[in-house]
């Protein structure tokens, strides 16, 4: 009997080539979907040698928004519906009445307007449960946006004609000195149904 003759084996040193391009391929010729997410500028990091201060906020400054378990908003304790959220949050950045319940104004000297009286202090603090739904969180947060927004384009509509994105930096910055956005985002913590 004669022997049998072995197959040739495959050289599959290539295979991993072709397998690395069809990858590279694939990666550059789909396309991704960029535009979705929050767009939310970080604050900056603390220098490492800066000393931890406690701000002290006076209670009429403050405006405490907490979103509940059940998804519920209060405004300082009071229950309200997110479509109100946002004039509500208008009226307590503006104080257009200066109200001793609302923020208090300071007298500010402004590039572009000379001196105004602003709410520079004031402070909404954003709070939610552990089992606040994320949506309901995005929402209110979309409120409170809508809410700088609106009032920082009134503003720059009656200066400059124009709304507040379509303004030259230097001008933007001074619209921001009149509404300076102070939005505290608090860590979620167990508060119950409320």
């Amino acid at each position: 009997m004669g022997k049998k003759r072995k197959a040739p084996g495959i050289n599959a040193t290539s295979s991993a080539d072709i397998a690395f391009m069809l990858l590279l391929f694939f990666l550059l010729t789909s396309s991704m979907d960029t535009d979705r997410g929050l767009a939310r500028r970080l604050p900056q990091p603390v220098p490492k040698d800066q000393e931890k201060e406690d701000t002290d906020i006076k209670k009429r400054n403050l405006m405490v928004v907490l979103i509940n378990s059940s998804n519920q908003i209060l405004a300082n304790g009071a229950p309200i519906e997110l479509r109100n959220m946002k004039e509500m949050v208008k009226e307590f950045i503006e104080n257009a009445t200066n109200d001793a319940s609302k923020p208090e104004k300071i007298e500010v000297d402004v590039p572009f307007f000379g001196a105004m009286q602003v709410t520079k202090n004031h402070v909404i603090s954003l709070q939610n449960d552990r089992g606040t739904e994320y949506q309901a969180y995005i929402d209110v947060q979309n409120e409170l946006a809508a809410a700088y927004k609106e009032l920082r384009d009134v503003v720059s509509n009656r200066k400059f004609g124009k709304a507040f994105m379509d303004l030259e930096p230097e001008q933007q910055e001074a619209v921001q000195m009149i509404y300076p956005q102070h939005v505290s985002e608090a860590e979620p913590k167990n508060y119950g149904d409320k």
